[in-house]
């Protein structure tokens, strides 16, 4: 069974810094994280797989870094230098080791990435 919980959002300047965090529980290939600004479609930005193969999109390369602990048990989005473009619902989600919709990112594809989501977590970025 995957259940996903993520954590960590809340409101925070231009410029300033958060870490999300996703509680996770089953199994998976790959992680990610997903961003839903309003009145935009919900977009990946970050995904990881093997604890160690990263990818991440254009609008957020070199600011946010995906991570998991050792374990596999909790997965993170240190974010920094935010901007208000960052604004939005963020997600966790999970293949479960299942295949599914592909999706590009960074040059590589994904299989089923967004089978399994968590309830989402608030970042709201001030001027």
């Amino acid at each position: 069974q995957v259940q996903l919980a993520e954590s960590g959002g809340g409101s925070v300047q231009s410029g300033g810094s958060l870490r999300l965090s996703c509680a996770f529980s089953g199994y998976s290939s790959c992680m990610g994280w997903f961003r839903q600004a309003p009145g935009k479609e919900r977009e990946v930005v970050a995904a990881i797989c093997s604890s160690r193969f990263t990818d991440y999109a254009e609008s957020v390369k070199d600011r946010f870094t995906i991570s998991q602990d050792n374990a596999k048990t909790m997965l993170y989005l240190q974010m920094i230098s935010l901007n208000p473009e960052d604004t939005g619902m963020y997600y966790c989600a999970a293949d479960g080791g299942k295949g599914g919709r592909q999706l590009n990112l960074g040059g590589t594809r994904y299989f089923g990435l967004t089978n399994y989501w968590g309830q989402g977590t608030q970042v709201t970025v001030s001027s």
